[in-house]
């Protein structure tokens, strides 16, 4: 019968003292099992909006490219993704032999300068008969739904007010965590979904679903910062490595997790996983790095340097392209390429006032100070800055989350409308490299 006090059943057997587990197996699936499918409804919703917004800019590049007399397939497989197709289907012997440098010579090194992690990944998924063009827009697809469940927990660090009390709760490596009081009139969950919505359409945001990097480089890298600020410190010292076979850009976020470790190692706080993500961490660049001085006597940046024109310049080549494009009549490209740089370093500033957690100021201005200061191909600047729009966007994310839902719709809509069609016009209607 029922007791009355608190509405459950009396006549259940208790479970055998003998047989502890008996008694509380079925609850246990059934608690499994609940628990998963909670995960995946909060899971489906972001990443819907990750697809959904990502079909949008699909669309609107296929009906550029019909425009422009080129096939969508054609687009999405353009500038670096010859390379990449050419790399996953000949090695990087066989790319060799069929490269040429700015001066029409052969330049057997040239394919070096593209890591190997998404070529090899594209031959995997080739091998279960796929396409090998099709393999790599189905890399990127799934890299970029697997970023936003990173993305959804990065979102919970936007509003990051340190209590000032005594901290009294652990992190997952014992390592005791800051208290945070987030702000009452912000749901981090709703911030959540607006940042994937916002990064799923941001400028240049077309590459997520190009055979490109982008889309790969971004789940190792939010997952990494995800590892750093639970402290859970294999996740982030493996993520590290592994960007670190993909694009340079990892340099960054290499730095940043192993800063970030030694301290918590140094504090003893983190313990030995803090201080073998430090040490594992920078393995996967350093390692390509080595594999290509190896292979072809140079630096992998002596190639990039004659192949492209790309080397360190402090941002010189960046600011003369900025200036010309905002003091002259310029190609559309150029303003609103100049126009989201300048806007990526503003974010920084509002990050930096903020006061988010350290690792994602540092890896937000990091990126965009690798992107800016490196010269000879300014105009790509939008593109390597789509590596940190997950956390720039953290600032217009919150703030947009306090606003009226019609209001936030509204700005999400357009900067996504806005975002896509930039995309698109940089691979159509734009003929120089992105």
């Amino acid at each position: 019968m029922a007791d009355i006090n608190t509405g459950t059943s009396t006549d259940t057997a208790p479970p055998d003292p003998a047989h502890p587990d008996t008694g509380h197996a079925g609850d246990r699936g059934t608690a499994t099992r609940t628990s998963f499918g909670s995960r995946v409804r909060r899971a489906a919703p972001p990443v819907l909006v990750y697809l959904a917004i990502r079909l949008v800019g699909v669309v609107v590049l296929a009906v550029m490219a019909a425009s422009h007399d080129t096939s969508l397939l054609d687009r999405l497989t353009a500038w670096d993704g010859q390379w990449y197709l050419g790399i996953a289907e000949h090695g990087y012997a066989g790319q060799s032999a069929r490269s040429v440098g700015p001066d029409g010579q052969p330049y057997p090194d040239a394919p070096f300068a593209f890591f190997p992690l998404y070529p090899a990944a594209m031959s995997i998924v080739a091998t279960f008969g796929i396409p090998l063009d099709i393999a790599g827009l189905v890399v990127s697809t799934l890299a970029g739904v697997a970023a936003v469940p990173a993305v959804m927990r990065l979102a919970r660090h936007a509003q990051p007010r340190p209590h000032t009390g005594p901290r009294h709760h652990t992190g997952p490596q014992g390592d005791a965590a800051p208290h945070v009081r987030p702000r009452p009139d912000v749901d981090p969950h709703r911030v959540g979904l607006l940042l994937v919505a916002l990064w799923a359409g941001a400028p240049m945001s077309g590459v997520l679903s190009m055979v490109y990097t982008e889309a790969t480089f971004l789940v190792l890298a939010a997952w990494a910062l995800v590892g750093v600020l639970d402290r859970r410190w294999l996740l982030a010292g493996t993520c590290a490595l592994t960007a670190g076979l993909v694009r340079p850009s990892a340099a960054v976020l290499i730095a940043v997790v192993v800063a970030a470790a030694l301290h918590a190692a140094w504090t003893r706080r983190g313990g030995w996983p803090a201080a073998l993500a430090a040490g594992t961490a920078p393995l996967g660049l350093l390692g390509w790095w080595l594999t290509v001085h190896i292979a072809t006597g140079h630096t992998w940046q002596a190639i990039e340097r004659h192949g492209w024109g790309v080397s360190w310049d402090w941002g010189a080549d960046t600011l003369a392209w900025i200036s010309a494009a905002f003091a002259a009549e310029a190609h559309p490209y150029h303003l609103v390429g100049a126009t989201v740089t300048v806007g990526a370093a503003a974010l920084v500033v509002v990050l930096t006032v903020q006061r988010p957690p350290w690792p994602l100021t540092a890896y937000a201005a990091g990126v965009v100070a690798l992107a800016v200061g490196s010269g000879g191909l300014a105009i790509t600047t939008p593109r390597l800055l789509l590596a940190a729009a997950p956390v720039l966007m953290l600032p217009i994310a919150t703030g947009l989350a306090g606003r009226h839902r019609g209001t936030a719709l509204a700005v999400t809509g357009a900067v996504v409308i806005a975002g896509c069609w930039f995309s698109a016009y940089a691979l159509t209607a734009w003929q120089y490299a992105i």
